[in-house]
C-alpha cells in the first residue's frame, strides 16, 4: 500500500490514465461528448444572440411605429381642423361673396378670415375665392389675384395661370407637395391645399387656398420622432413626396418611389443597395402614407454590448462544458470497454455470431420501416384504383396527389381502359390458395413493353373477380381498337399457361383520361354480365355487343342505344348514383330532340323504366312492385324523368347497403376521425370515403343521420368550438387560432362567425373571455 505512495508509484497511475485516453474509442467518446454539448450550446448562443438582436430591433420598429402613428393622428387632427375650418368658412354669413365685397361689410369679412387664420396654428397665410373673380381676399383684405401670387407669394413651377385655373376648376380637396416659393423677397418651402366650398358640393362656389409652410409639418415629425436616426416622408394619397426630413442620406428615384408601394406595417427590403427597415402607416382620412426608412447597420451598433457579454458567457461555459465532458466521459470508458470485448468474445476456433450494436439495432429499426413503407404502397394503389372503377377521378387535391404517387396517371397522350376478369370454378378449386395469391400479385402491376401497354389490377369485393386497368402508352399505331384487342389477346394467352382453363373477360370502351375510367368499368361489367347471360364466347367487348344490337335494326336513332341501358343496370347495381342520374337525364334528352309517334315513345320511355324495375326485382326490392302503377302514369318526359330519377336514387341506396358489409360502429370510428382532424383543410368527404373504403353518397347520408347535420356542417361546428374556446381562455392572436383549426379564409370566418353568435371575434373575447392575467 506504501508503495503506491511514491512517485513511482503515482507516475504509474498516470501513465495508466494516459493510455486510457489514447484508446482511439475513448478519444471518439470524448469528442463526441464535447460535440453533444458544443452543438446545442453554439445553437442556444446563437439563438440567444439572433433574439436579443431581433428583441431590439423589433423594441425600436415598434417604438417607429407608435411614433409615426402620433405623427399621423397629430396631422390628421390639423387637416381635419382645415377641413372644418373650410366648412365653416362655407357657412359663414360675413363670408358670402356679397358681404367680402361690400364697403361697408367687408371689414368684418376680413375680420372672420384673421380669426379662421389665427386659429390653425401651422397655417402661413388663408385665401377665399370665388369662382370666375379676378380677386381674392384674405385677412389682409382684397387683393387682385395676379398681384397676390406674382408678387407676394411667387412659386417656382405653380405658375399664376394654373393657380387661377386650380381656384376655378378643383372639384375636391387637394394638396400639392412642398416647393420652393419666393414670400416677400425671401425663398420658403410652402404646401399648397385647396379645399372647393361648399364641401362635398357637386356644384362649389368657390374655393379655400391654404398655405403651409413645409418646415412646419416637419416640425411636428421632428417633434414627434425626436430621438429618430434616418428618413421620414409623407406621401399624398396619388404618391407624391409632400414633405420629408433627413437624418442621414436621401432616398431618391425608384428607392422613394417602392415606398408608397408598401401596405402598413414594418418591412426589410434593400433601398440604394443597403438594407433598410422601413415603417409605415396610411392614414384613414386623406389617404396620407407616413413612412421611416433606417438603415439596418444601425441597428447593429447598438448591440455591440450584448454581443460581448455573449461571448464571454460562451467561453466560460464551454471551457467548463468540455472538462465536464472528459470527465463524464471517462466515467463511460468501462461499460463501453465492456461492450467492445462482449461484441469481440469467442475469437477462438469455435465461430459464434457477434451481438448486434446499436447501430446494427438503428440499422434494422430502417429496415422494418421501409417494408413497412413498401407494404403500405400496394394498399394505397388499391384503394385509389378502387376509388376510380366505383366512382371516377374525384376532385380532391389530396386524392389526386395519392394516384400520381401511386403511379396510376396517365402519361401525356396516354388512353386506358378496363377489363373484368372471372375465374370458373374449376380453376379456383384446382389452385390453391398460395396459386391464387401468386396470379393476384402477377397482375398488380403488369407490363407489356412489346404493347407499349401497362396492366394494374384490384380484386372486387364479389368473390373470384379482378377488375383490371389497362393503359395504353403512346405509340406509332393509330389503330386503338386494333391495339385493344392484342393488348386483350396476349392477355388471354398469359393468362392461359397460368390457370388450367381459360378465364373469362369483359372488356369495356377505350377513354383519354382517368375520368373515363369509371365508364368504362360499368362498361366491362356489362359485358362480362351479357356473356354469362348469353354463354357466348370467352371474351365480351361492350363496343360489339352494342354493335351487334344496332346492326339488327337499321332505325337506331329511333330507339335508345343498348350500351346505355346496359351501363344503366350496371350503375345501379353497384349503387353509383351519379352515373345513374346522368345516364338517365343523357336518354330523356335524346327522346326529347327525336320527333317519334307518341306510341313509339311510350315504348321507349317502358324500355327505360323497365331497366330499372328489372335491376331493384334483382335486388330484392319488393316494395317497388306497389309503385309500378304510379310509375306507368306519365303526362310529360319531364315528369317521367323526375320518377325515374327518384327510383335510381332508391335502387343505389339499397345497392349500397347490401354491397358495403358497414358494421354498426364505422360511422362512430369515422365521427371520431373528424373530431381528431378537423384542424386539417386538406379534409374532405372524399378523402374519408377513400380511408374507409365507403362511397361518398352512402357517406355523406349515413354521417348526416348520425351526427344531425352534414359533413361541412359538421366540420364548422368543430372549428367554431375550438376557436370560442380558445378565444376565451387563451391570448393567442385570432389569426394564429384561425389558422389552427384549418380555416384559411379569416375574413370568411369572422363574418361567419359574427352570424353564429352575434359578435365579431374580437367582442367576443372581451364579453366571455378570461383576463389576461388569468388566461396566462
Amino acid at each position: 500500500m506504501k508503495a503506491n505512495l511514491t512517485p513511482s508509484g503515482m507516475t504509474s497511475g498516470i501513465r495508466l490514465n494516459w493510455s486510457r485516453f489514447k484508446s482511439k474509442l475513448l478519444v471518439t467518446y470524448t469528442l463526441s461528448y464535447i460535440l453533444i454539448f458544443l452543438v446545442p450550446l453554439s445553437g442556444v448562443t446563437f439563438v440567444i444572440y439572433h433574439n436579443a438582436t431581433a428583441n431590439l430591433r423589433a423594441e425600436i420598429e415598434q417604438s417607429n411605429v407608435n411614433q409615426l402613428d402620433q405623427v399621423k393622428q397629430s396631422i390628421d387632427t390639423q387637416m381635419t381642423n382645415l377641413l372644418e375650418t373650410a366648412s365653416n368658412i362655407s357657412y359663414d354669413e360675413h363670408l358670402t361673396k356679397f358681404m367680402v365685397s361690400h364697403p361697408y361689410y367687408g371689414r368684418d369679412a376680413i375680420a372672420s378670415l384673421a380669426r379662421y387664420k389665427s386659429n390653425n396654428s401651422i397655417l402661413e397665410e388663408l385665401f377665399l375665392y370665388y369662382r370666375g373673380d379676378d380677386r381674392i381676399y384674405s385677412n389682409l383684405g382684397m387683393t387682385d389675384l395676379n398681384l397676390v401670387f406674382d408678387d407676394m407669394f411667387h412659386f417656382e413651377h405653380w405658375q399664376p395661370k394654373e393657380i387661377k385655373q386650380a381656384l376655378n376648376d378643383t372639384a375636391f380637396n387637394t394638396v400639392r407637395p412642398a416647393e420652393m416659393a419666393t414670400v416677400h423677397s425671401r425663398s420658403e418651402s410652402m404646401l399648397a391645399m385647396l379645399v372647393p366650398i361648399k364641401p362635398n358640393d357637386p356644384y362649389p362656389y368657390g374655393t379655400v387656398l391654404y398655405l403651409i409652410k413645409e418646415n412646419r409639418l416637419a416640425g411636428v415629425m421632428d417633434s414627434i420622432l425626436n430621438d429618430f436616426s434616418g428618413s421620414s416622408y409623407i406621401f399624398s394619397e396619388t404618391g407624391e413626396v409632400l414633405t420629408a426630413s433627413y437624418r442621414g442620406d436621401a432616398l431618391r428615384g425608384h428607392d422613394l418611389t417602392s415606398l408608397t408601394s408598401l401596405s402598413p406595417g414594418i418591412h426589410g427590403m434593400a433601398l440604394g443597395g443597403e438594407r433598410y427597415s422601413v415603417v409605415t402607416v396610411k392614414s384613414k382620412i386623406n389617404g396620407w402614407t407616413y413612412a421611416t426608412a433606417i438603415p439596418s447597420y444601425q441597428f447593429f451598433e447598438r448591440v455591440g454590448q450584448i454581443r460581448t457579454i455573449i461571448l464571454l458567457v460562451f467561453a466560460f461555459t464551454a471551457l467548463t462544458g468540455i472538462a465536464a465532458a472528459m470527465l463524464l466521459a471517462r466515467r463511460q470508458y468501462h461499460p463501453i470497454r465492456d461492450l467492445l470485448e462482449f461484441a469481440s468474445l469467442q475469437n477462438g476456433a469455435k465461430e459464434t455470431p457477434k451481438s448486434r450494436n446499436e447501430w446494427d439495432w438503428i440499422k434494422q429499426t430502417m429496415h422494418d420501416y421501409h417494408a413497412r413503407i413498401d407494404m403500405q404502397e400496394p394498399f394505397v394503389r388499391n384503394q385509389c384504383l378502387m376509388l376510380l372503377f366505383k366512382h371516377g377521378k374525384p376532385d380532391d387535391p389530396e386524392i389526386e396527389r395519392m394516384i400520381v404517387q401511386s403511379g396510376l396517371e396517365l402519361p401525356e397522350q396516354a388512353c386506358c381502359f378496363a377489363i373484368i376478369l372471372r375465374l370458373d370454378e374449376r380453376s379456383r378449386a384446382d389452385r390453391s390458395w398460395e396459386d391464387q395469391q401468386a396470379l393476384r400479385a402477377w397482375l398488380h402491376q403488369l407490363e407489356l413493353p412489346e404493347l407499349h401497354a401497362r396492366i394494374h389490377s384490384v380484386e372486387l369485393s364479389v368473390s373470384h373477380q379482378l377488375a383490371l386497368m389497362v393503359t395504353l402508352l403512346p405509340a406509332d399505331d393509330s389503330d386503338r381498337a386494333g391495339r385493344v384487342a392484342l393488348v386483350v389477346g396476349e392477355l388471354d394467352e398469359r393468362l392461359a399457361q397460368r390457370l388450367p382453363n381459360r378465364a373469362v373477360l369483359g372488356v369495356g370502351s377505350l377513354y383519354d383520361g382517368l375520368s373515363g375510367l369509371n365508364q368504362s368499368f360499368l362498361e366491362a361489367a356489362s359485358a362480362l354480365e351479357q356473356r354469362m347471360l348469353t354463354q357466348n364466347g370467352r371474351i365480351a367487348y361492350f363496343e360489339e355487343l352494342t354493335a351487334l344490337s344496332a346492326s339488327s335494326d337499321s332505325g337506331e336513332s329511333y330507339w335508345i342505344p343498348k350500351k346505355w341501358l346496359l351501363k344503366l343496370e350496371q350503375s345501379l347495381k353497384q349503387g353509383n348514383e351519379a352515373t345513374s342520374l346522368q345516364l338517365i337525364a343523357t336518354m330523356m334528352a335524346k327522346l326529347k330532340r327525336e320527333a317519334l309517334p307518341a306510341g313509339l315513345l311510350r315504348c321507349l320511355c317502358f324500355d327505360v323504366l323497365n331497366s330499372l324495375l328489372r335491376t331493384a326485382a334483382e335486388l330484392g326490392m319488393d316494395e317497388v312492385r306497389a309503385d309500378i302503377s304510379s310509375l306507368h302514369a306519365f303526362e310529360t318526359l319531364e315528369g317521367l324523368e323526375n320518377k325515374l330519377s327518384s327510383l335510381a336514387m332508391r335502387i343505389c341506396g339499397a345497392a349500397t347497403r347490401q354491397t358495403e358489409s358497414v358494421q354498426p360502429s364505422l360511422m362512430d370510428e369515422i365521427v371520431a376521425y373528424v373530431e381528431q382532424n378537423y384542424a386539417d383543410y386538406t379534409l374532405s368527404l372524399e378523402h374519408i370515403a377513400l380511408k374507409y373504403d365507403t362511397s361518398t353518397s352512402y357517406l355523406s347520408r349515413s354521417f348526416k343521420e348520425k351526427a344531425g347535420c352534414n359533413f361541412t356542417e359538421y366540420i364548422w361546428q368543430c372549428r367554431l368550438k375550438e376557436v370560442i374556446r380558445q378565444l376565451m381562455h387563451t391570448n393567442a392572436p385570432l389569426k394564429d387560432i384561425i389558422e389552427r383549426v384549418g380555416y384559411l379564409d379569416a375574413p370568411n370566418f369572422i363574418r361567419k362567425f359574427k352570424k353564429e353568435t352575434g359578435y365579431t371575434p374580437g367582442q367576443y373575447r372581451k364579453l366571455h373571455g378570461a383576463p389576461i392575467s388569468e388566461a396566462q
